[in-house]
């Protein structure tokens, strides 16, 4: 899959003009495995490697026969064993001496993903009716917001600090006021975002500079510096992704307390603003204990890697001091606590502002 998200960039980046050269990718079926072989890499791993007659289903070649010399050029891109009858993404490019040249990326998994989206469509649209049409409509909006401003800005050498914030804002404006409306709970709402963003923001500024990281984290950020000729700020980016993961948890969390302090504001609208506020902390206390550890969690999916690292350390030969000092660890780490830290600081926020300026009617 990590060669197939490089590829997956190079189309995004192709109308800015990164590509030195042309290149297209397309789906395919596995007609035939031609032949298998086992070879060893460099690292000793053992791989099977195949080459094989496809029919392109789709772009310039559909119809066609084509073969993949997965032995022959010893080029093993996505690892995989392939069958007879297997959907394959494909990339095709053109040699120095102008042959094509075709690379099996990996399955094509796109039929898998269309049938759960629209699973999860139906689902949203079945349980929450309108208001969860307008939630996927604001997901749309950030998604397009994220594609067209975000990564853009980023890729032609803007603070990627300073254009995720900004794009975070206009994201939760989308947001908020598509699934709560237009009134003064979606305005506190929006400022307590926006608080607790700027909030993580500045920490995040101040602990990544003071653990020195730089943001090169694999193989990712090395084709990035290579394709965009170094304009992107690689510590930025990683400024950016927190940013990113902590914004879609301050949303759960804040919306969330707002909304607590209103139904107890309804339930007993002669409670002071000050007893309201003491009421609907000791709720945000219970939840900052499970947001927490769904920040975690979520973190921890995706740096299982490295936390399989962190716990063979006594068999790696490395004591816990090198093992948190490496630099992947390190930022996974940082990541959780400043997520964690700006999930902490939202709770009293939204609770002060909608105790003291939300007013409700029975």
């Amino acid at each position: 899959m990590k060669k197939l998200f490089i590829i997956i960039l190079l189309a995004l980046f192709l109308p800015l003009g990164v590509l030195a050269q042309q290149e297209e990718m397309f789906k395919a079926r596995v007609l035939q495995v031609l032949d298998q072989k086992e070879n060893i890499d460099e690292a000793g791993v053992l791989l099977l490697q195949q080459n094989l007659k496809l029919k392109a289903l789709d772009g310039s070649f559909a119809g066609q026969e084509i073969t993949f010399y997965g032995i022959d050029d010893f080029q093993v891109v996505s690892g995989q064993v392939y069958e007879a009858g297997d959907r394959v993404v494909v990339n095709h490019r053109q040699d120095e001496a102008g042959k094509d040249v075709f690379f099996v990326l990996d399955y094509d998994r796109t039929n898998p993903i269309i049938w759960l989206a629209c699973i999860f469509i139906l689902s949203v649209i079945f349980i929450g009716r309108w208001k969860g049409l307008r939630s996927l409509i604001g997901l749309v909006a950030s998604f397009v917001v994220i594609l067209k401003f975000i990564i853009p800005q980023i890729v032609a050498g803007s603070n990627p600090i300073l254009i995720s914030v900004t794009g975070s804002i206009v994201i939760l404006f989308f947001a908020i006021y598509l699934t709560q409306g237009f009134g003064r709970k979606s305005h506190l709402a929006n400022l307590a975002l926006v608080t607790s963003l700027l909030f993580t923001a500045v920490l995040s500024v101040f602990f990544t500079h003071l653990a020195q990281l730089s943001g090169y984290l694999g193989e990712e950020t090395i084709f990035l510096l290579e394709s965009s000729q170094g304009s992107i700020n690689l510590q930025g980016l990683l400024l950016a992704g927190i940013m990113l993961g902590t914004l879609g948890v301050l949303d759960d969390v804040i919306i969330s307390q707002i909304s607590t302090v209103e139904q107890i504001k309804l339930a007993n609208p002669n409670l002071s603003k000050k007893q309201v506020y003491k009421m609907s902390l000791k709720v945000g206390v219970d939840h900052i204990t499970s947001m927490i550890n769904t920040l975690f969690f979520a973190y921890a999916g995706v740096a299982l890697p490295m936390l399989i690292l962190f716990s063979q350390s006594d068999v790696l030969g490395l004591n816990l001091t090198q093992v948190i000092n490496n630099e992947m660890i390190a930022t996974e780490i940082i990541r959780t606590l400043l997520g964690s830290i700006g999930l902490v600081f939202s709770i009293p926020i939204a609770n002060f502002l909608a105790s003291y300026f939300l007013s409700v009617k029975k």
